[in-house]
């Protein structure tokens, strides 16, 4: 299955994992930021909404957690860092609070494209079929594609 929304593409190949691809108008080292510091991760990660950052240790072992405000509701989302190489990636374990104890590990890839842009590439694993279909069917899609919106005002914001 893969569809086109916004410009990212997400596709769910193998029956544990979602992949997703999207082109952002920016210097890879920009893009990296807007994922690394948490000034900047906090404008776009909520879709643009309130985002409460109760923990950010970014480093290998940190643990990270954040609550979204939207709509009259909260979201906790949250995990641990499992890799980080300064520019290229970020591998962590993800946790939302609508799916509690069904953890996914996300590898975000960020790639030079060489004429100003950057691809990231995030590949989400899930231990079962049933959490990969769940995070589908959560309306994750729709919230993926709010923050990549966010983040090309920001990235527009920062030209």
């Amino acid at each position: 299955m893969s569809t086109t929304t916004n410009d990212a593409v997400v596709t769910t190949d193998t029956d544990r994992e979602i992949h997703i691809e999207r082109i952002f108008d920016a210097p890879r080292e920009r893009v990296w930021a807007a994922y690394s510091r948490i000034e900047l991760l906090t404008q776009w990660w909520g879709r643009g909404n309130r985002l409460d950052v109760e923990r950010w240790e970014f480093r290998v072992g940190g643990h990270w957690r954040f609550v979204e405000h939207a709509d009259g509701e909260t979201h906790g989302f949250e995990g641990r860092f499992r890799e980080i190489t300064p520019q290229e990636r970020i591998v962590y374990s993800f946790e939302w609070d609508g799916m509690p104890a069904h953890v996914a590990i996300d590898s975000v890839s960020f790639i030079d494209l060489g004429d100003g842009r950057t691809k990231a590439v995030t590949d989400s694993q899930f231990h079962t079929p049933q959490e990969r279909d769940g995070m589908v069917q959560s309306g994750m899609e729709i919230g993926l594609n709010a923050g990549y919106r966010a983040l090309d005002a920001l990235l527009a914001r920062k030209s």
